[in-house]
């Protein structure tokens, strides 16, 4: 059974990608009836379209829609925002008549100084 449903989850991944394929496949399978009956150039023998024009419309036509079925997921699709940028820096006055003229920070980030001279430095053989 689960094997089954992998096969089954697969084709249908895989199936928008293998649909040009098979509408080559159809092409080539009835080509005969094509380059007689569908054929714009059917009249035109010395052009040896041989329902090469079919051909194109159809793989022109499947992707076109699937562009337009692409697009109208990509604009109906929600926008979720996944991250935000926290403002870190709270600044508020103390009411204190002292006070008045300094600003107090809620957070301060310490700079930080790594030991550059024993980081750097040519590999020991």
């Amino acid at each position: 059974m689960k094997n089954a449903l992998v096969y089954i989850l697969l084709v249908a991944t895989l199936l928008p990608s293998i649909s040009p394929w098979g509408t080559i496949a159809y092409y080539h399978a009835n080509k005969d009836y094509i380059a007689r009956v569908l054929c714009q150039n059917r009249d035109k023998p010395m052009l040896h379209c041989d329902g090469q024009c079919y051909l194109a419309k159809r793989l022109k036509a499947q992707q076109d829609k699937q562009d337009k079925e692409t697009t109208q997921r990509v604009q109906n699709s929600p926008v979720v925002q996944l991250f935000c940028q926290a403002n870190l820096l709270f600044q508020f006055r103390q009411t204190w008549p002292v006070l008045d003229s300094v600003v107090f920070s809620a957070y301060r980030f310490p700079s930080y100084a790594a030991p550059v001279t024993g980081l750097f430095h040519p590999p020991q053989v």
